[in-house]
C-alpha cells in the first residue's frame, strides 16, 4: 500500500486535505508527459557511473568541543570524515583542541584531524611573537616542534589519524601585509621567505615525525599563486601529501577550483617523481557561510559540488564550536543539517550522473545519486527549490531491480541552526513500476511541491515487498510572522536576512521576522490559520533572543502568551541564541476544530497579571496535525548501517513484513539504526526477527536484549536525540526486517532527587533560579584543583543494575570573544558512584544560568541505598601538570566548575537487561 503526506499551505495562504491512503503516487516512466514551463526536472542516470562514492562533505571546522560535545553518535551517525581544528592548548577559542578531540573522531569514524598549529597564537590575525623576522619564525618553530612531540605522545592508533597545518590563510596572517606578518611584505607578491619557511617546518615535522602527513598551503582561496607553490615544493623536495584551500564563496566554485587545481597538479608533476602519487588528497578545509549552513536546501548544493569533485571538505566555523559547524543541538541531538549529513553518510557503491535543471548555477535545484549493485539500492539527495518539480531516474538496471522498485521518498527540513530534528519527514512510500527503464516522481502532482530550505532523499530498492510505513502528519502549515497582523506599541519589521546576495547573514524562512514582544511591551501577534478536522495539533515557534542581551540576560529564556482565539491561554518559553537570527522552536499543542482560527502571541497575559520579561524575535510559526500513529516509528533493516551482513530481498509475504526487504546478519555481523527520542525517556523497542538465529540488541552501548523471533518489546531509557540502536547476530543467520519504536509504557519508573536535597560541601549552594524546578538549583560545586566543593544526592534502588541518570543542568559560561565567534565553555562533574572511580561527564553550554537542559548517563547502583557525588576542577594541559589559567592569565580556556544542578532523575536503563 502506499501512503502520501498531505501537501502543505504556503506561507498560510491555502491548504490541502490529506490524500488517501493507496493513491497514485508514484509516477513511472516515459508514459508521463514532459514537465510544464514552471517545473524544474532533475534527471539522474543509473547507466552513467561517476567514480567511487567519496563522503568527502561531511567535514568540519572547529566543529567537536570534546569528549561527548557533541557525542560519538552524531559523529559516526553523520560519518564525519575530517576535522580541522586548533592546536592542543591553543588560547584561539576555549575547546576543540586537537589531541582532545581525535579519540572521539577517531574511535567512531577512523576520520582524520587536521592540526591548525597556527592556532596556539591567540587573535586573528594571529598575533606572532617576536620583533624581528627571524625571532617570529625562530620562536613558532619551537612552537612546531612541540606540537609534533605532542602527538607522538598518543597511542600509535592515533598517531595516523593527524594531519599537520602548519600555515592557515598566510597570505593574510603570517606572511601577508598586517601588523602581526613577517614582514608586512605578501607572499602571493614575494614568496621566497614563505617558501623557505614552508620548507624548513616541512623538514622539521617529518624528521621528528617521517610518516606524518602535512597539508597546505590553506590560501583562502585558490590563488593562481598556488601554482608556483607547487612548483618550488617540487623542486625543494616538500610537495605536502594533502592540498588544502578554502571556498568561502558559492558551490559552483568547488568545481571550478579542483578542475583548475587539478590541471595544474597534472602539469606541474608531469616527469617528476610525484607523478606517480597523484592525484594528491585534496580538503577544502572551510566552505559555507551563515546563510547555508544548517539549511538543508543550501547544503546540498555544496555536497553535490564536493562529491562530485571527489575531494574532502570542512564545513566553516562562524558561530560556537562543538556544534559540528550548525549540524549539532545540544549534545546529542541533530538539526536538519545533521539528518541530511546522516543520508549523505548513508550512500554507498559508486555515484552517478545528475543532471540538474540549471546546470551550473547556484542556488537551484541540485543533487547527488548513488548506485550500489550489491545492496541493490539507488539513494538521491537533492533539493534548493521552491515549488513544482520532477526527479527521474533513468536506466534502472533490471538485475538490480526487476521490473518494480520500492521507493521511500522524505523530506529533511529547515528546524532551525539550534533547532532539534525528529527523523527525516516521510513523503511518501510504495511500488512503483518500471516503465521503458524510468522512474519519475512528481512534486507539485501526486507529491508535495519542494520547499528551498528542505533537502530529499529518495531510495529505490526491488519492488514486491511488505507494507509501507504511514505518514506521520496528516497535513502541515506553516505561517510567516511578517504575515500576522500586529496591535501594540514598539512592533519591528526586521530584514531582509540571509540571502543569496547577504550569505554573511542567517537564513530566516520568508527572509524577515518581527520583534515587539519584550518587557515593557503590549505587542500581540494574530495569525489566521485555517485547519482542515477537528483535533490536536502540534504549534511550532520559531523564535531567538540573544542570551547576553540585557533585556534578556536577566531571566534567560522569554516568556510569551499563546492563546487560540482569544482564550485557552498558555505561557511559553522561548529559545535562546548565541547571536540574534540564530532560530530555535518552542513546540507545544493547541485543541482546534475544523475551520478558521487566530493564533496569537502576547506580552501580555489575558488576566492582565502575566507579562513578557526578555525579548524575542519571531520568525513563523508551523502547524501539523499528527497521525494517530505519529508517535510510533519503523525503522528497516535494509536501510540500516552495516557492519558485515547486507540487505536480503524477495522475502515470504506474510504480512508481518514492511518496507522492500530485511537486513541479513551472519554470526558477529551487525546493523545499526539511528533512532530518534524527543526526550530523555522511556522507550519500547521491538525487533520484527524473521526465522531462526540469535542477535543482541544494544542501546547508545549497553546490551539490553538478547533477541530471538518470539522476544518481543523491550522497555529502554533513550537519551534525548540521537541514540545508536545495533543489532549484532551471535548464533546462526539472523533476519531482521524492522525495529519498531513506541512511548514507553511506564515499565521503567523513575526516582526524582532534588539538588537543593543533596548533600553540600563548601561553596556549593541552594540558589533561586526561576525555571528551576520548584524554582531552587545547586551552583558552585568545583573550583581549583583539590576544591572540596561537591554536591551528593543519597538515592535509592530498588534492584542492583544499570540505571539512566537523567541529570536536569544549566551551563551560563562564556568566554569573552576576540572576534565573530562567541565562545562558550563547556562543563564538566566528575561522578562517581558510592566513592567509587569518577565518570567525567561533559555539559555543554546552555545560553543562560536558567535555562535548563537534560542529559542522561548511565550509572550502575547497588541495590537498596547508594551515595552519586559531583565534582570539578579545572582540567590540566596536555602535559598533566600546567594549566591554561596561568599560561594564558585573563584568557578563559577551561572551567572551574560543574553546571548549575537542578536534579537528576533515575530509571532502569532497560528492562531483562543481561
Amino acid at each position: 500500500m502506499v501512503h502520501t503526506r498531505a501537501k502543505r499551505p504556503r506561507r498560510g495562504l491555502r491548504h490541502a486535505l490529506a490524500v488517501a491512503a493507496g493513491a497514485g503516487l508514484l509516477a513511472s516512466g516515459l508514459g508521463m508527459p514532459a514537465a510544464t514551463a514552471d517545473e524544474q526536472e532533475l534527471s539522474i542516470d543509473l547507466a552513467a557511473g561517476t567514480g567511487a562514492f567519496h563522503g568527502g562533505a561531511a567535514g568540519t571546522l572547529y566543529g567537536l568541543y570534546g569528549q561527548d560535545v557533541p557525542t560519538n553518535n552524531l559523529i559516526e551517525g553523520m560519518n564525519l570524515r575530517t576535522v580541522s581544528t586548533k592546536a592542543q592548548d591553543g588560547p584561539q577559542h576555549p575547546g576543540a583542541d586537537a589531541l582532545d578531540v581525535v579519540k572521539p573522531l577517531a574511535d567512531s569514524t577512523g576520520g582524520d584531524v587536521y592540526i591548525y598549529m597556527t592556532d596556539i597564537h591567540r587573535g586573528f590575525p594571529y598575533q606572532w611573537e617576536g620583533d624581528t623576522p627571524g625571532e617570529k619564525v625562530s620562536i613558532y618553530r619551537e612552537k612546531i616542534a612541540k606540537q609534533v612531540d605532542q602527538v607522538l605522545e598518543l597511542p600509535e592508533e592515533y598517531r595516523d589519524n593527524i594531519v599537520f597545518v602548519p600555515f592557515n590563510e598566510p597570505e593574510g596572517n603570517m606572511f601577508g601585509t598586517g601588523e602581526w606578518s613577517y614582514d608586512r611584505t605578501s607572499w602571493l607578491d614575494d614568496p621566497a621567505d614563505y617558501f623557505a619557511t614552508w620548507d624548513d617546518f616541512y623538514r622539521l615535522i617529518k624528521g621528528k615525525m617521517p610518516g606524518a602527513r602535512i597539508a597546505g598551503p590553506n590560501t583562502s582561496i585558490l590563488y593562481d599563486q598556488v601554482k608556483g607553490f607547487l612548483e618550488h615544493t617540487v623542486e625543494a623536495g616538500t610537495v605536502p601529501d594533502v592540498v588544502t584551500w578554502h571556498e568561502l564563496s558559492h558551490p559552483e566554485q568547488v568545481r571550478t577550483s579542483v578542475a583548475t587545481y587539478r590541471a595544474w597538479e597534472k602539469e606541474v608533476f608531469a616527469g617528476t617523481a610525484y607523478e606517480e602519487k597523484t592525484p594528491l588528497p585534496v580538503n577544502v578545509n572551510e566552505y559555507a557561510f551563515n546563510y547555508h549552513t544548517s539549511v538543508p536546501g543550501q547544503m546540498i548544493q555544496w555536497i553535490s559540488a564536493i562529491e562530485e569533485s571527489k575531494v574532502d571538505a570542512d564545513m566553516a566555523y562562524w558561530n560556537i564550536d562543538g556544534n559540528i559547524s550548525d549540524s549539532a543541538v545540544q549534545s546529542n541531538r541533530g538539526n536538519g543539517q545533521w539528518w541530511l549529513f546522516n543520508a549523505y553518510g548513508a550512500m554507498s557503491g559508486h555515484t552517478v550522473e545528475v543532471t540538474p535543471p540549471s546546470p551550473g548555477e547556484n542556488y537551484t535545484m541540485q543533487g547527488v545519486a548513488t548506485l550500489d549493485e550489491e545492496k541493490r539500492q539507488a539513494r538521491a539527495l537533492f533539493g534548493g527549490a521552491d515549488g513544482p518539480s520532477r526527479v527521474r531516474f533513468d536506466n534502472v538496471p533490471a538485475a538490480v531491480f526487476g521490473d518494480t522498485v520500492h521507493a521511500w521518498v522524505r523530506e529533511i527540513p529547515w528546524t532551525g541552526q539550534i533547532g532539534d530534528s525528529d527523523r527525516p519527514e516521510p513523503v511518501a512510500e510504495g511500488d512503483a513500476d518500471v516503465q521503458d527503464g524510468a522512474v519519475e516522481f512528481d512534486f507539485g502532482g501526486d507529491l508535495p511541491e519542494l520547499e528551498e530550505s528542505s533537502a530529499y532523499e529518495i531510495v529505490l530498492a526491488p519492488g514486491g515487498g511488505g507494507d509501507a510505513s504511514p505518514p506521520r502528519a496528516l497535513w502541515q502549515g506553516s505561517y510567516e510572522a511578517e504575515d500576522a497582523a500586529h496591535t501594540g506599541s514598539g512592533y519591528s519589521l526586521n530584514g531582509p536576512e540571509g540571502s543569496p546576495k547577504e550569505v554573511s547573514k542567517f537564513y530566516t524562512s520568508g527572509g524577515y521576522n518581527v520583534g515587539g514582544l519584550r518587557t515593557g511591551s503590549d505587542v500581540r501577534l494574530d495569525f489566521t490559520v485555517d485547519v482542515p478536522a477537528d483535533g490536536t495539533y502540534d504549534l511550532r515557534v520559531f523564535a531567538n533572543s540573544l542570551n547576553t542581551y540585557g533585556l534578556v540576560a536577566e531571566q534567560g529564556p522569554t516568556n510569551v502568551f499563546l492563546r487560540v482565539d482569544g482564550e485557552d491561554e498558555q505561557e511559553l518559553h522561548l529559545p535562546l541564541g548565541y547571536k540574534w537570527v540564530v532560530w530555535d522552536h518552542a513546540d507545544t499543542t493547541v485543541e482546534l476544530t475544523e475551520g478558521e482560527h487566530t493564533l496569537s502571541l502576547a506580552a501580555r497575559s489575558l488576566d492582565g497579571t502575566g507579562a513578557t520579561k526578555g525579548d524575542a524575535i519571531i520568525d513563523r510559526i508551523t502547524l501539523s496535525q499528527p497521525a494517530a500513529t505519529a508517535d510510533q516509528a519503523v525503522y528497516e533493516g535494509e536501510l540500516a548501517s552495516f557492519d558485515g551482513g547486507g540487505p536480503v530481498y524477495d522475502l515470504p509475504q506474510d504480512g508481518s513484513t514492511t518496507g522492500a526487504g530485511a537486513a541479513r546478519l551472519a554470526d558477529g555481523e551487525s546493523a545499526t539504526f539511528w533512532v530518534y527520542s524527543e526526550a530523555d525517556a522511556e522507550a519500547r523497542l521491538g525487533v520484527a526477527a524473521l526465522g531462526g538465529g540469535r542477535s543482541r540488541l544494544a542501546v547508545n552501548g549497553q546490551d539490553v536484549q538478547n533477541v530471538t523471533r518470539a522476544s518481543g518489546e523491550v522497555a529502554v531509557s533513550l537519551s534525548g536525540g540521537v541514540n545508536k540502536v545495533t543489532v549484532t547476530a551471535t548464533a546462526g543467520t539472523v533476519l531482521i526486517d524492522h525495529l519498531a519504536v513506541a512511548p514507553g509504557g511506564g515499565v521503567l519508573e523513575p526516582r526524582e532527587y532534588q539538588a537543593e536535597a543533596a548533600d553540600l560541601a563548601g561553596t556549593a549552594e541552594v540558589a533561586d533560579f526561576s525555571l528551576a524546578d520548584g524554582g531552587k538549583a545547586v551552583q558552585g560545586v568545583g573550583g581549583e584543583p583539590g576544591n572540596g566543593n561537591t554536591a551528593t544526592f543519597r538515592v535509592t534502588a530498588d534492584t542492583a543494575g544499570l540505571y539512566a541518570m537523567r541529570v536536569r543542568y544549566a551551563n551560563p559560561e562564556q568566554s569573552e570573544a576576540t572576534h565573530y565567534n562567541p565562545d562558550p565553555l563547556v562543563r564538566h562533574a566528575d561522578v562517581s558512584v558510592n566513592g567509587g572511580e569518577a565518570r567525567r561527564v561533559t555539559f555543554p553550554h546552555s545560553f543562560h544560568e536558567n535555562n535548563f537542559w537534560d542529559l542522561t548517563v548511565p550509572v550502575r547502583l547497588e541495590r537498596g541505598d547508594n551515595t552519586i557525588a559531583f565534582r570539578a576542577e579545572e582540567l590540566p594541559n596536555f602535559d598533566g601538570e600546567s594549566y591554561a589559567s596561568d599560561t594564558w592569565p585573563g584568557v578563559l580556556l577551561r572551567s572551574q566548575y560543574a553546571p548549575v544542578l537542578d536534579r537528576i532523575t533515575l530509571a532502569p536503563y532497560a528492562v531483562g537487561q543481561p
